[in-house]
């Protein structure tokens, strides 16, 4: 069997500094021609309503944001980011969707997610 017909197997290290994670609200997806970049945004402070200065009727929120997360991927891995994202996202519902579309039912007398009985 040659190099080329050989499985891969990443062996993938996560720096102590970035094991934690960055908290993010929300997620911008841009594109250019050779790369997909996903900008990983933090809510700064609360929206705040913007005004027409002539009527005073409110136009618009604005959501102030920082990005706290940049990475940039080529075109043919965003293929697979979609598959892997839509796999976990299938595992997370079957754990997770009956407590998340119906928090009531999760409530037991210890709190969230924690069964009635003993």
């Amino acid at each position: 069997m040659s190099s080329d017909e050989l499985p891969q197997e990443f062996q993938i290290d996560v720096p102590d500094e970035m094991e934690t994670g960055v908290p993010a609200d929300f997620a911008s997806v841009w594109h250019t021609p050779t790369s997909f970049i996903l900008d990983f945004i933090a809510v700064k402070q609360p929206p705040s309503p913007v005004s027409d200065p002539e009527s005073g009727e409110v136009t618009s929120i604005t959501v102030p944001g920082r990005v706290v997360s940049r990475v940039r991927i080529p075109p043919q891995q965003v293929f697979e980011l979609a598959k892997a994202l839509t796999m976990q996202l299938d595992a997370w519902e079957k754990e997770s969707a009956p407590t998340v579309r119906n928090p009531g039912l999760a409530e037991g007398p210890d709190g969230p997610n924690r069964s009635s009985e003993k």
